[in-house]
């Protein structure tokens, strides 16, 4: 006998009133996703060009959720981190040194070899510059071309990316990740990053991000997803706003490319902010965080006030806490996971 057989009526009501967030944002997701799918079918244009709008699709799907029931906008996020800014330079400086790590790791690797006079702005020294002469702004020698990078990376990440990354965010790690917060933090982190991983899929086939391995890269991908989600959710619970994920999510975006620029050689399986490297740098990264202790993750993440005033209460896990307000049906039988 399943659970909702043995329920009572308003039980069985309860648990679907659980369950309708989860189907209406998959459900729009599915759609968005598939319609982008359809589009670049017809009209033979390429996912990856179309990827900046397919970026949208969970935010609008977010949105949808919110609309149709719960949560609502402010419980998804959808706020600013009064008495949390500094989680917001946190989230734009964090990538920084993920990727700078990731990098220094890569150039162990056996066959990778450190180019220091590349320019990550336009690919010039490597195999992905487009011509003799690459588009963009001309760098100084190292380490004046990294210290313009970081800086042009910080500017872009934190403001023009942070708007796509946006669309994005809301929806995994806003609305999402107040849907799954029953599950707790680990859980909820590697549900959001599985589904993520693979909603990358339509474009990393079409040879995004490993351009020689797309088939492989999809199973790569999710496994970054994965590894990389429980310092989202992180980043994401600490500031109670998804302005900070989408953020990191920016900066993120415009330094990784650092990687594979001043470490070529390789496998791009491997040698790749989102490939072997950035799994393990991530992995290492959420073990920093289980030592330290997750932030305790509840359905009002984004809601809690801080008990010293100013929003920076403790927010570890707390195993006492009380969560008669989950939704019924996504409730988990432990506290602490």
């Amino acid at each position: 006998m399943t659970r909702d057989e043995g329920a009572s009526p308003q039980e069985r009501e309860s648990i679907e009133t659980g369950r309708r967030p989860l189907i209406v944002f998959f459900g729009s997701l599915v759609a968005l996703s598939s319609g982008f799918v359809v589009v670049a079918q017809l009209t033979a244009v390429s996912m990856i060009a179309l990827a900046p709008a397919y970026m949208f699709t969970p935010m609008i799907a977010g949105i949808v959720t919110c609309i149709v029931g719960s949560p609502s906008f402010e419980a998804a996020g959808l706020r600013f981190p009064h008495g949390r800014l500094r989680w917001l330079g946190i989230a734009a400086a964090a990538p920084i040194v993920l990727v700078l790590i990731g990098t220094g790791v890569a150039l162990l690797v056996p066959g990778v070899e450190f180019v220091p006079d590349a320019n990550p702005l336009t690919g010039e020294g490597t195999e992905f510059a487009q011509t003799d002469e690459p588009a963009g702004p001309s760098l100084p020698g190292w380490p004046f071309n990294l210290l313009v990078t970081i800086g042009v990376a910080l500017g872009i990440g934190a403001t023009i990316n942070a708007v796509f990354a946006f669309g994005e965010e809301f929806g995994w790690r806003g609305v999402l990740l107040t849907i799954l917060a029953p599950l707790g933090f680990w859980k909820a982190s590697a549900v959001i990053g599985l589904f993520w991983g693979v909603w990358h899929a339509p474009i990393i086939l079409e040879g995004y991000n490993f351009p020689n391995n797309p088939v492989l890269g999809v199973g790569v991908m999710t496994v970054a997803c994965i590894a990389m989600s429980p310092v989202y959710t992180y980043v994401t619970v600490a500031a109670k706003s998804v302005l900070a994920p989408a953020i990191f999510h920016g900066t993120f975006n415009a330094f990784a490319a650092v990687t594979i620029v001043f470490a070529q050689g390789g496998s791009e399986l491997v040698v790749n902010a989102v490939g072997g490297i950035g799994i393990l740098v991530f992995g290492l990264a959420s073990i920093l965080i289980a030592v330290g202790g997750p932030p305790r993750l509840a359905t009002d993440w984004a809601l809690q006030e801080g008990i010293d005033g100013d929003g920076d209460g403790d927010t570890r896990t707390d195993t006492n806490t009380d969560t008669d307000s989950s939704p019924e049906g996504l409730e988990d039988s432990s506290t602490n996971d």
